[in-house]
């Protein structure tokens, strides 16, 4: 018999849950049975991104070995990010304006969710400034920062211990083979894990659909659909453009990533593909020093479908309170929006906090975010995609611009 894919068992598994989800609607003993089963998975993912992000870094690293090539890459991939995220952002506004939306929309007959643990969220973490994120960057106590997650800071600390490690020649030797094999072990490991992804899909899906309910769309059925034509739009168009530049055919691109869209879109969270994608962009000839470090970094400064829906739900609410939003505010949204979405990239809900944070700065009451916390489930599915393929086509466009070619069997694959 034919082995059944990994994108297949992942959509059977999106399709069962979907059918579960609705069969089972409202009914509690839904989420007792089966939120265990997602949380397990997302866990078993979370456990293995930093492990693999710091060893890969490390001997990425420390095969180049030198400071100013790192600068340099560092500097491009800053910079590509800014002028993405901010035409994501621009993209959000636009579709917002032209759609509208929020107009028209009967308050009464939406549905208020608690959004009370967002609001405690984003009153317990710090509104950086962009030179506050950059500062905060350098850990205090590297240990806090693997315990706590903190991306940037663990990926700081990886750098400058890879280039202590290159510094020192070949006594560095036995250090570099230890972090080849911990790298080797824990892509063994994601694979091992992403046996059970269908499992984890078909309960999480589950679990949304007999909670809200297809019907929860209906209300707010003009947002979904702007939102999801925006991606749309902005994937086949901005990325695709942007995939052209490189070489790259963006319709083989999706195509290579179909597992990881798939899983992500199902999951709602860009982490359990992070390792997968790592490989992937390795696998076609991208170089291990560029994806350890592009795509983790774009994590945290390379959201684009978290930017652009932000910006959609910023409109949405102003037109369904009445409020007009000048030229001069809508470009206050998007300088607030580009440097609070760096500030808080890591922390649970990004998105929801990152618009309470936000929505103040402009007039709009952060209350309408009850209104729109019940679909955002379905709207977090769609964003978690755009930032998969952002990120990981910005793997290729650094290793583009850093004058590498990819293989050629990875040409063949995406071109």
């Amino acid at each position: 018999m034919r082995k059944i894919s990994l994108a297949w068992q992942i959509f059977i598994g999106l399709a069962l849950g979907i059918i579960v989800g609705a069969i089972f609607y409202g009914n509690p003993h839904v989420e007792t049975y089966l939120q265990p089963i997602g949380n397990i998975f997302i866990r078993l993912i979370k456990m293995i991104v930093i492990p693999i992000v710091v060893s890969s870094l490390i001997v990425g690293v420390a095969g180049t070995g030198d400071m100013k090539s790192l600068g340099k890459l560092g500097g491009k991939t800053l910079l590509y990010f800014e002028i993405v995220t901010t035409v994501a952002i621009v993209i959000g506004l636009l579709a917002a304006n032209l759609f509208h939306p929020g107009s028209g929309v009967d308050m009464s007959r939406l549905t208020k969710t608690d959004i009370n643990t967002y609001v405690e969220t984003a009153k317990t973490t710090e509104t950086h400034s962009m030179v506050d994120t950059f500062v905060n960057i350098v850990p205090t106590n590297i240990m806090q920062s693997l315990a706590n997650g903190d991306m940037l800071a663990i990926i700081f600390f990886s750098v400058m211990f890879g280039l202590g490690v290159a510094a020192i020649g070949e006594k560095g030797t036995p250090i570099v083979n230890f972090f080849k094999g911990t790298a080797e072990a824990m892509f063994y490991v994601t694979n091992q894990v992403m046996k059970v992804a269908p499992l984890g899909v078909f309960a999480l899906i589950g679990v949304t659909v007999s909670k809200f309910g297809l019907s929860s769309l209906i209300p707010l059925g003009k947002l979904v659909i702007v939102v999801y034509g925006a991606m749309f739009f902005f994937i086949l168009v901005v990325l695709g453009l942007v995939a052209k530049l490189v070489g790259v055919n963006i319709f083989k691109f999706l195509k290579y990533l179909k597992d990881e869209l798939l899983l992500g879109y199902s999951t709602a969270s860009s982490e359990t593909v992070l390792p997968k994608i790592m490989e992937k962009m390795e696998k076609l000839g991208c170089p291990k020093a560029i994806t350890s470090f592009v795509i983790p970094t774009g994590y945290s400064f390379n959201l684009d479908g978290s930017t652009l829906y932000q910006a959609i739900a910023a409109l949405f609410l102003a037109q369904m309170y009445g409020i007009h939003m000048s030229i001069g505010h809508q470009i206050t949204l998007v300088l607030v929006l580009m440097i609070t979405s760096k500030g808080i990239a890591g922390v649970p809900g990004v998105s929801f906090v990152v618009l309470l944070a936000t929505l103040g700065t402009v007039g709009i009451p952060v209350e309408g975010l009850a209104f729109i916390a019940g679909i955002d489930r379905i709207l977090d599915m769609a964003r978690t995609c755009v930032n998969v393929v952002g990120n990981s086509l910005a793997a290729i466009v650094i290793t583009k611009w850093e004058g590498h070619k990819l293989d050629d069997s990875g040409e063949e694959q995406v071109a």
